[in-house]
């Protein structure tokens, strides 16, 4: 470590930005995809029907098996194939995470809403409130309590995740550093000050969810 150089993490700071936008970028789009996806196959996994019911438990249980990169891999290599031309890293990155995050973010939607007592539920009807009124002033209020911290950890594990659309060449953040470190020699400057960095926001994003956790205990 005697020839560790600050100045050259200072030089590569303009670029480790723009790859640290791309990141961002990747962990919000990829949370607002999911958190819609999740919510649509939650009411699907929780509905009458019993072939929407199935349809989402098989499509919940296989996304869930599978690795994440895999899904990227299929987006950026195989799909191509199929539809006659590229689709693009990013695309193949946010749709993958999209699809993946859906899966993760039923499950924990679909628990914080069953964990609701039925007994208020049948309460607040007999009060003469409908199911939609029931859902929102009901269920949902003590349903976001308990699934909120859950969600914001599945968001620091996104966040961590994105680091994988190095194999399919995005620059992010850790792209970013690698490039810089590989052009200038000094790789270990770079990948120091990206695990740095990961480690500070992701502890400081911990912390947080902590405190929200036992606000809402």
């Amino acid at each position: 470590m005697e020839n560790f150089d600050f100045g050259e993490i200072v030089h590569a700071l303009p670029i480790l930005w723009d790859g640290m936008q791309i990141t961002l970028l990747l962990t919000v789009v990829g949370t607002a995809g999911g958190l819609v996806g999740g919510t649509l196959l939650a009411m699907m996994r929780m509905s009458k029907s019993r072939v929407l019911s199935v349809l989402a438990a098989i499509y919940v249980d296989l996304l869930r098996s599978l690795p994440l990169v895999l899904l990227i891999f299929w987006f950026y290599f195989l799909v191509p194939i199929f539809v006659g031309h590229p689709v693009g890293g990013f695309y193949s990155a946010v749709i993958g995470f999209i699809m993946f995050e859906s899966a993760y973010f039923c499950e924990i939607i679909r628990a914080g809403i069953q964990g609701v007592k039925r007994g208020q539920v049948m309460a607040g009807m007999a009060t003469g409130l409908t199911r939609f009124q029931c859902m929102r002033f009901i269920i949902l209020p003590q349903a976001v309590r308990a699934m909120l911290p859950l969600l914001l950890l599945q968001c620091i594990n996104l966040f961590k995740s994105t680091s994988l659309v190095y194999v399919i060449g995005l620059r992010d953040f850790l792209t970013a550093a690698d490039l810089v470190g590989g052009r200038d020699g000094r790789l270990m400057e770079m990948y120091v000050f990206v695990a740095v960095i990961f480690f500070v926001i992701c502890w400081a994003a911990s912390m947080a969810v902590g405190q929200i956790a036992r606000k809402t205990a």
